[in-house]
C-alpha cells in the first residue's frame, strides 16, 4: 500500500512541480516581451509616466504648429483684406468723414472766392459744385481702392468659401460706389441748379 500511495502521490507531485515551472515560464516570457517592447521603442523610457507622455504629445503638437506655414492653411490675411475691402466699398456708398472736410473747404473758399463780386451762377459754381465734386472724388477713391482690394483677394487662389463670398461683396459694394461717384462728379443724376430756378 505504500508503494501504491507513493506511485499516486508521485505523478501528482509532478503535476504540481510542472505546472509550477509552466506558471514560473510565463511571467517570464511576459516580463521577456515587456522588455522586448520597451527596447524596440527608443521613444518610450520605462520611467516615464503617464504625464511625460502627455508632455510629449503637447511638445510634439506644438512643433508641428510651428512648423505650419502662416497664413496659407487659415487664409488670414486674405480674411482681413476682404473684410477690409467691403468695409471700404460701404464707406465708398455712405460717404466719409474725410469727403465732409474736404466739401465744406471747398464751400469756405468758393465763399471767399464770390463774396462781394460773383454772380449767382459763380455763386452756385463755386460753393455748391465744386464741394459736390470734391465729396464724389474721395468717395470714389474709395471705391476704387475698396474694388482693387477685392479683385486681388479674389484672383488668389484657395481660400475658404467665406472670404471669397465677403471679397464679392465689398467688390459689388466698391461698384456701386465707383458707379455713383462719377455719376455725381459728372452730373449724371443730379445738375447743379440755374440762377433763374
Amino acid at each position: 500500500m505504500d508503494i501504491k500511495t507513493t506511485e499516486k502521490t508521485g505523478p501528482a507531485g509532478r503535476d504540481e512541480k510542472d505546472g509550477g515551472a509552466a506558471e514560473t515560464a510565463t511571467a517570464g516570457d511576459l516580463d521577456g516581451a515587456l522588455d522586448g517592447a520597451l527596447t524596440d521603442n527608443p521613444d518610450t523610457d520605462p520611467a516615464d509616466g503617464p504625464e511625460d507622455d502627455l508632455e510629449d504629445g503637447l511638445e510634439d503638437g506644438l512643433e508641428d504648429e510651428a512648423a505650419a506655414p502662416v497664413g496659407k492653411e487659415t487664409g488670414v490675411g486674405a480674411g482681413a483684406a476682404a473684410v477690409v475691402s467691403a468695409a471700404l466699398g460701404a464707406v465708398a456708398l455712405t460717404g466719409t468723414w474725410t469727403g465732409k472736410v474736404v466739401s465744406e473747404r471747398e464751400t469756405l473758399v468758393g465763399q471767399i472766392k464770390t463774396s462781394g463780386s460773383g454772380t449767382p451762377a459763380q455763386q452756385i459754381s463755386e460753393i455748391y459744385g465744386d464741394a459736390w465734386h470734391s465729396t464724389a472724388l474721395v468717395n470714389g477713391a474709395f471705391a476704387l481702392v475698396a474694388l482693387i482690394v477685392a479683385v486681388a483677394v479674389l484672383l488668389l487662389p484657395r481660400h475658404p468659401s467665406w472670404v471669397r463670398a465677403v471679397a464679392t461683396a465689398g467688390a459689388v459694394l466698391a461698384g456701386l460706389g465707383l458707379l455713383l461717384s462719377i455719376g455725381t462728379y459728372f452730373d449724371l443724376f443730379l445738375s447743379l441748379p440755374t440762377a433763374g430756378s
